[in-house]
Parts: structure tokens; sequence; C-alpha cells
């Protein structure tokens, strides 16, 4: 056998007619489901605990099938994103388009760790990060780059205003001082990881109180200053959330933002979630002051209908970007002296990077920017429409009227505890997941259990969710839930 020639297998797994024809068979699949899943034909989850799923692909293994059996199966056993009964996670339904140039990337396999590797891709996500740093209302100063979710981005940022806001050089002498980032009590938990992982431990995390908004109380952002100081904690930086993930309520960035310029603390905004209302003009008003940031995360995965992962980080001063990690590595880096914008693992913890601003830019180049304001805006707009209905429902109650198209309510039952309540609410959380009709997700709030929406399908209706609030209601007058009942200390059915 000639060791230098390429076998059979190996010739037929890259031959292009062979491809052709899968690729014309996963496309008419996955158009048939876009089309059931939008109908909502099918149900949101076919619902199986971990154990059994795993049982299922593990057997699935040694099954003899064909490439459109497998992608069905799979199709089968995953979350339908686009359903308009899905309101669970912060996850959008993918544009196709965007889909397709996911493909392109996937099969062209350019890296992005040095130009020369992903050169149409690298000018490509420079194009779209100049783009966002302008909605945002950076000036020609500022930059960025995508990013692989929005922990990694915050952790990089935390990194920057380190690099930024610390009287030591941590990069080459090691985490020696005493610092502290202001952070709200509802953040995202990668904030409170990436400074775990950066070494704050639990004195440098300093968690600020809530209003009744639940929005970051910026009037006690002074006195947790100073009671810091007093500590010998060098506070460098105040996260706000854009919005938090729980409630969905911004904070103040104004306020953040004119505070931290007074203590010339580095301000960074974790707008994972709602920082797309850049593009709404409805909307734009709820992150008023991000201009004022010195970093800030947008997901392109979650309110602009793109692909996982797809993160924007962005700095308002371009050399932000580049002076996180000083590292050489010359068999990558011809030109030392220069910032490089076209080589990305200069700036970022990726070496090889997936093309992730061809899926932004395909959608861009296909809908125009326009389809970014237009899908914030419907979405925050039924949230509110929601929240009307479930006030008016006598079985429901809202937390608090939503900044964004993430809400949060509960069912109640007269003379029942909170604690009996609490297990109402989760026990009928769980007959939503194992049924599969809806997916929605559950949180807790001040101990207690809330069910929490996020309404990301373009499909869903203000029909849609009163026929949830409905289902609910059915779920618990079907004796579906036990609890405890105040009324005579036994298991009162509901």
């Amino acid at each position: 056998m000639n060791f230098h020639s390429m076998n059979n297998q190996l010739k037929n797994a890259y031959n292009p007619e062979t491809f052709r024809a899968l690729g014309h068979e996963l496309i008419d699949l996955l158009a048939n489901h876009l089309e059931q899943t939008i109908n909502g034909k099918s149900k949101v989850i076919n619902w199986k605990t971990p154990t059994e799923q795993l049982r299922y692909w593990q057997d699935n293994l040694g099954k003899e099938q064909s490439l459109k059996e497998l992608f069905s199966d799979i199709l089968n056993n995953s979350t339908a994103i686009h359903h308009p009964k899905y309101a669970g996670h912060q996850v959008g339904a993918t544009v196709p388009v965007a889909a397709l140039a996911d493909l392109l990337g996937a099969l062209i396999n350019n890296g992005m760790a040095i130009y020369e590797m992903g050169a149409a891709s690298s000018a490509i996500e420079k194009v779209v990060t100049e783009l966002i740093c302008r909605q945002i209302g950076y000036d020609n100063e500022s930059d960025g780059f995508i990013t692989s979710g929005g922990s990694l981005a915050n952790l990089t940022a935390l990194l920057a205003a380190r690099k930024a806001k610390s009287d030591k050089d941590t990069w080459m002498e090691g985490n020696n001082e005493k610092l502290g980032v202001m952070v709200s009590s509802e953040a995202h938990y990668c904030i409170d990881r990436a400074l775990r992982i950066m070494g704050f431990g639990n004195k440098g995390i300093i968690k600020i109180p809530v209003n009744k908004n639940f929005s970051m109380n910026t009037d006690l952002l002074e006195e947790n200053l100073q009671a810091a100081l007093k500590q010998g904690i060098k506070v460098i930086a105040v996260a706000g959330s854009a919005p938090s993930t729980a409630t969905g309520m911004y904070d103040n960035l104004l306020e953040t933002g004119r505070f931290c310029k007074k203590h010339n603390l580095w301000f960074h905004v974790d707008g994972a979630h709602g920082g797309a209302a850049i593009f709404s003009s409805k909307y734009r008003h709820l992150l008023h002051g991000l201009e004022m940031a010195d970093s800030v995360v947008i997901d392109a995965h979650k309110m602009m209908m793109t692909p996982v992962l797809t993160t924007f980080l962005l700095f308002k001063n371009k050399n932000h970007s580049y002076a996180t990690f000083n590292q050489n590595a010359q068999y990558l880096f011809s030109q030392q002296g220069d910032e490089e914008w076209y080589n990305y693992a200069k700036r970022t913890f990726e070496c090889t990077k997936l093309m992730m601003g061809v899926r932004f830019y395909a959608i861009i180049k296909a809908h125009g920017t326009n389809i970014f304001d237009e899908f914030v805006t419907r979405q925050y707009d039924i949230g509110r429409a929601f929240a009307k209905v479930i006030n008016q429902h006598p079985a429901f109650e809202l937390l608090l009227p939503p900044d964004s198209n993430i809400i949060c309510f509960r069912y109640r039952r007269k003379n029942l505890s909170e604690k009996s309540l609490n297990n109402l609410n989760a026990t009928l959380r769980q007959r939503i997941l194992e049924d599969g009709k809806f997916y929605i997700v559950q949180t807790q709030i001040a101990g207690n259990t809330w069910f929490r929406i996020s309404i990301m399908s373009p499909f869903t209706e203000i029909a849609t969710l009163e026929e949830l609030l409905q289902y609910i209601t059915e779920l618990a007058d079907n004796d579906y839930a036990q609890v405890d009942s105040d009324t005579n200390g036994k298991d009162d059915k509901c």
C-alpha cells in the first residue's frame, strides 16, 4: 500500500458531490423544521431526563442509520428556539441567512489568530465592530472585537480595567494588590466568576443592593466606595447591567457613568442581553449613558438573531483592547510595534477564532440594520403588553413592570403560605417542561420562586402568552400540583 496516496474512505469523505447531495437533504430537513416550528405544529421540547438522553445517544452510536435520519433525530431531541411557545433562556431565533453563513465558515474553517489565516473574516469583523461602536455613540478612537460568549467578554473587559486602573503590572508581577469592583447584586453570575478567577475574592466583589425596581441603587455607590477604601481596598471599576439577567431591568447607566468619571473609575457595562437596544428608536433611552462606558459587552446571539456564540466586546479607547495581553509570539506576529488590528490573537483569549463576524455581516447584507430595530422594539413591546395582561389576571402576580422582554410572574392561590406558593410554582414549571407544549424557566427572587420568560421568538404573539396563562391555570386546577394549605396544615390539592 502506498501510504502517500489517499485511500478511498478519505476520498469519499471529501467528495463534493456527496456533500452536495447531503447538503440539499439537510437544507430541506431544516426548512421543514423551520416551517413546522414557526407554525407551532410541534412541541417546543420532547423532554427526556439527562439519564434518558444519554442512554438514547449511547445506544444510537452503534445503530445503523442514514445521516438524514441522524439529523432528524437531533432535531427531535433539541429545543425548538423558533417556536412561538419558546420563552425560556435568552437565546435568539437565528435568522436563516446567518445559519448559512455559519455553514460557510464551518466548511472553509479559517481560524482568525492571524490575518493570513482569515483575511476576509478578519476584515469583516473590523467592519461590524466599528458599526457597533458608532451605534453606541463612540468616536473614531474606539475599537473592539468579537469573542465566544458574554462570560469570556466580561472577563476580558475586567482584565482590561485592571490593566488600566491598577498601580501594579499584574501581568508581569502577579496579583499583590487588594482590588475591588462594585457591581449590582442582581448582576449576571459571570461577573462574580470573572472577578474570582482574577483573584479578587469576596472582599473585592462589592455587591451594591438594588432598589425597588431591581436595578442597582446608585445612591449607595459613594458609601460603598468609602467603606472599601477604609478596608484598604482600591476600587478600580463599576460594572453596570443592561439589563440584569434575572429580572431584565436596566441599571441607571448615566448616573453610574457620572460616578465613575468623578472618581476616575473604569465603567463597564454588561449589555449582553439588552445592549441591542442601541438599534431601537423606541427603547434606545434605556441605554442613556452607555456612551460613557469604557467597555461594553453585547451578545448578538441574544437580541440580534445571530447563532451562538457571537459576542461583541467594545472599548471606548482602542488602546485598551491592545494593552490587555502583552505577549510576544514571533512565529505569529511579524510587526511587533504595530497595533495590528488584523491579528486578533494579540487582543483576545482565543487564538484560533470562529468566523463570527461573517454571521452578523450576512444579516446586514441580506436585511439591513433596521431588522434589529424591528426585532428589539417588537419583543420589548410584547413584554410590556404581557405585563398588563398578567396584572389584570386574578390568578397571577407580576413581579414588576418590565424594562425589556424578560418578565417575572407567578401563579397565586388564596390561603397559601409563601413556601406553599413556591412549591406550587416550581411543580407547575416542571409539569410545563415535561409536557413540552411551552418552554419557560423559573428564577429565585428574594427567596421566592417565579416563572421567568424571555420573549425571544419573533413569532410569539400576545395570544400565545395568554394561552400560556390559561395552560398554567388548567395545570393547577387539574390536580397537577399539591401544596400545604395554610388553612388546615394538610396537603391541599390545587
